[in-house]
């Protein structure tokens, strides 16, 4: 079997990939980078005269060869690298009539659990939308602690210690409160702290036990994100930025998380995410897959989520079913009770609708920052 070509598929805010082999099976991917989708195909256009005439099951030689070649690595490059790795892996289960947990060692689990993302911004807000996933089954949601980063100004009185760090805190409140002991909260801080910020935060919100802070300053500074983990007694979570494994080696070096959000769209495909939950797992860290993006990133996620054994909860985007992307799958993922089915059929497991990009118009998002009250750049 050889391939063919690489297909490209505009859909909403996403790009999916195609890979046709001679055979007549086909993989799907989907890249990570969804700021900069244009230079994603550029990439994978000039990664594709490499990959015609190549055999398809040789997946860690083809990373390996994409990965090495022309000196420069990065975001946009990695992520074109991912949708050809996912893809690579969805046409070798095809080819072989299993799903591909079955490739990495077999089912851990047959049902991962999930949370949604909370899309609202005021305290009681917040509380009331925790109370519709419980009542929906779920038992975790996503705290978008910081406000609407669709806001293009940050309010002054973000630029007030104290008032920054007590209304975060309101806001966990207000939702322990509203949800009481049997549903974790995820507090997801979107890098809008600094190291001194983060430790008092964390220190108001101890009493209500979140199951981790997401990212609650910048990432790129791993000394600075261990200096925060050590100094509190909160679960930290980082790592969706990472786009190789050594940056998640050096971190478990440091202990600068108890978990970690490999995003598989982004770090290089499935092939580096098992190597990371790997790592993880002699390091004693929890895994749990970034997911912000379509049905093809869920599929992927899932299929390692059932092959590890420190898989903690899956990332599952409010969009699937309240922007309506299940009808982007010719047979929507199942989930109930906040757990979603793995698939089990051949690859990943899915397919997408045929008039996919006639249905679902390419829709790219727009570059986008916050500025505080003084002017500057707020991080997002």
């Amino acid at each position: 079997m050889k391939i063919t070509g690489i297909e490209y598929l505009e859909a909403s805010k996403y790009l999916f990939i195609k890979v046709h082999t001679d055979a007549g099976i086909h993989g799907i991917g989907e890249v990570g980078a969804w700021g900069y989708l244009d230079g994603c195909k550029g990439v994978l256009k000039q990664l594709e005269s490499y990959m015609i005439g190549k055999d398809p099951f040789r997946i860690e030689h083809h990373w390996n060869y994409l990965y090495r070649s022309m000196y420069f690595r990065g975001s946009v490059i990695m992520s074109a690298i991912s949708a050809l790795d996912i893809a690579l892996w969805d046409i070798k289960g095809k080819a072989l009539q299993v799903p591909i947990y079955e490739l990495l060692g077999g089912k851990c689990r047959d049902k991962v659990r999930s949370y949604e993302a909370v899309f609202e911004f005021s305290a009681q807000a917040m509380a009331q939308r925790c109370i519709e996933l419980k009542n929906k089954g779920f038992d975790a949601a996503r705290l978008m602690i910081t406000g609407d980063i669709k806001n293009p100004l940050v309010p002054r009185s973000m630029s007030i210690h104290a008032n920054k760090v007590q209304s975060y805190a309101h806001k966990v409140k207000a939702c322990r409160e509203a949800v009481g002991d049997d549903f974790d909260l995820i507090l997801e801080c979107h890098r809008s702290m600094n190291p001194s910020e983060a430790i008092c935060f964390a220190k108001e919100v101890q009493a209500y036990n979140p199951l981790f802070i997401e990212d609650p300053i910048p990432p790129d500074n791993l000394d600075a994100m261990a200096k925060v983990a050590n100094a509190i007694n909160i679960p930290i979570a980082t790592g969706e930025r990472y786009i190789n494994i050594q940056e998640f080696e050096m971190l478990f070096h440091r202990n600068g998380a108890h978990y970690v959000r490999p995003d598989v769209c982004a770090l290089g495909g499935i092939t580096p995410a098992k190597k990371v939950a790997a790592m993880a797992e002699a390091n004693y860290v929890g895994i749990v897959p970034h997911n912000p993006l379509g049905p093809v990133s869920t599929a992927a996620c899932l299929q390692l989520d059932a092959a590890i054994p420190n898989f903690t909860i899956q990332e599952f985007p409010s969009f699937y079913e309240r922007g309506g992307e299940h009808l982007m799958l010719r047979e929507p993922l199942f989930y109930e009770q906040g757990y979603i089915t793995i698939p089990d059929g051949p690859g990943l497991g899915i397919e997408l609708i045929d008039d996919l990009c006639e249905r679902f118009p390419r829709k790219q998002r727009n570059l986008s920052c916050q500025i505080q009250h003084d002017g500057s750049i707020q991080d997002l």
